[in-house]
């Protein structure tokens, strides 16, 4: 009777370390996933934001101001036209621009951004007059905007000044914001410190004006 007691008892003793081991490796794995979960998740937020880094101009998302917001609206005003926004973050500055009436249009490396920025224009009422796209700024042509607003970095502004001279129409603008251009001379400024704005018409980079006076029409002789 003892040995048989004894024998149920071990067989007892042997089922409930299995099921503890069962338990312990279940409990690991729903572990394991988690961490796995986690970390994947935070690598899918974290990359767009890190990548830009990596490279070899870095434009670091940097909202911009309300002050800075209506300075270049102000140096928006009396214009039409087209308008986008080089490095539009979080969308911001286009919004601003389609409720003055712009069709405005926003560049952007980080697709969360470019989501929110979106998101935001629907928000806003505004998404009919605006657009954004996840794209590299280089690989990019702005012949076709009368309005360029730029929130860059100095160790960028000399190769997109070469840039934007070589692309675009004589009767556009360009607003810099927090830096301006090494080589060009803004025609109107506003603001100061960070919020400091500056103006360049292209058409006194090319001598436009100038050219379309020396032109006169033929007469009849």
């Amino acid at each position: 009777m003892s040995k048989a007691l004894a024998k149920e008892s071990h067989a007892a003793g042997q089922r409930e370390d299995c099921e503890g081991g069962s338990r312990r490796r279940s409990w690991g794995l729903l572990v394991t996933a988690g961490v796995g979960g986690t970390l994947v998740a935070l690598y899918a937020v974290v990359t767009p934001f890190v990548t830009p880094a990596l490279r070899k101009v870095c434009l670091p998302f940097i909202p911009a101001t309300s002050t800075q917001i209506q300075n270049v609206l102000k140096m928006l005003e009396n214009r039409s036209g087209s308008l986008v926004d080089i490095g539009s973050g979080d969308g911001r500055i286009v919004i601003a621009a389609a409720k003055r009436g712009f069709k405005a249009v926003g560049y952007e490396l980080n697709p969360w951004l470019v989501w929110y920025s979106r998101y935001r224009a629907w928000r806003d009422g505004v998404h009919q007059n605006t657009k954004f796209y996840i794209s590299d700024l280089w690989k990019v042509s702005f012949s076709h905007y009368t309005n360029v607003v730029v929130f860059g970095v100095p160790q960028m502004m000399p190769q997109l000044e070469k840039k934007l001279e070589e692309e675009l129409q004589c009767n556009a603008r360009i607003i810099a914001c927090r830096f301006p251009f090494p080589c060009w001379i803004p025609d109107h400024t506003a603001g100061e410190g960070i919020d400091t704005v500056w103006a360049y018409d292209l058409k006194h980079r090319r001598g436009c004006e100038t050219k379309s006076l020396e032109i006169t029409p033929e007469t009849e002789s």
